[in-house]
């Protein structure tokens, strides 16, 4: 399938702005940022991210809406964005496979990071549900995209020499807990009282 992309830039996270429509400005513009509530940074990051991804299906060759797009199509975004990666991922055949510190630079390509895809997939994953889309149709929870991103975990953690393995945390012992005092019994109501008792 043919891709025609307008020219882009990469903006400070890697990911394409194009200089005819930046995503971001449509967010941050005066009027916009005066008429919505302050976001969160995830909030923004993910209406960038969502903006991007749909100039991405305008400047499709041919263009492609939203809702004939399928895990095929996210999986042509991701490698589209590989081009403005700033990642090193040594090659097999590079003397630094595998070595976390290269001591020296190598001509080895730049790649969009594993954690920033896993990332966007998972900020456009919700945007997509956010924006009316059904769970059961959602294209970045596509097997075919969770398999690449799998991929792209495992090779670039053998050419880059480290871990994504997460770390599990110590699961910390539970508080003990206050042993109830026990309560006095009260008396049986035909029992005499020891003032009874004493008097008698």
């Amino acid at each position: 399938m043919a891709m025609v992309p307008k020219p882009g830039s990469p903006r400070s996270d890697g990911f394409l702005t194009s200089p005819s429509s930046s995503p971001a400005a449509a967010v941050t513009s005066p009027a916009a940022s005066a008429a919505s509530p302050s976001l969160s940074r995830y909030e923004s990051q993910k209406r960038r991210d969502w903006n991007t991804f749909g100039q991405y299906l305008k400047n499709h060759r041919p263009p492609l809406s939203l809702s004939r797009c399928s895990g095929a199509h996210v999986l042509e975004f991701l490698r589209y964005l590989d081009q403005f990666g700033k990642t090193k991922v040594h090659t097999p055949m590079c003397p630094f496979f595998g070595h976390p510190n290269p001591p020296s630079p190598c001509p080895c390509p730049l790649r969009q990071a594993w954690g920033s895809l896993d990332a966007l997939i998972g900020r456009l994953r919700a945007a997509f549900e956010e924006n009316g889309g059904k769970p059961e149709a959602n294209p970045f929870g596509a097997r075919a995209v969770r398999l690449y991103l799998r991929e792209i975990r495992e090779m670039q953690s053998k050419a880059r020499g480290i871990s994504y393995e997460k770390k599990k945390r110590k699961k910390q012992p539970p508080p003990p807990q206050s042993q109830p005092q026990p309560q006095p019994r009260p008396p049986h109501p035909h029992s005499p009282s020891p003032a009874t008792g004493a008097a008698t």
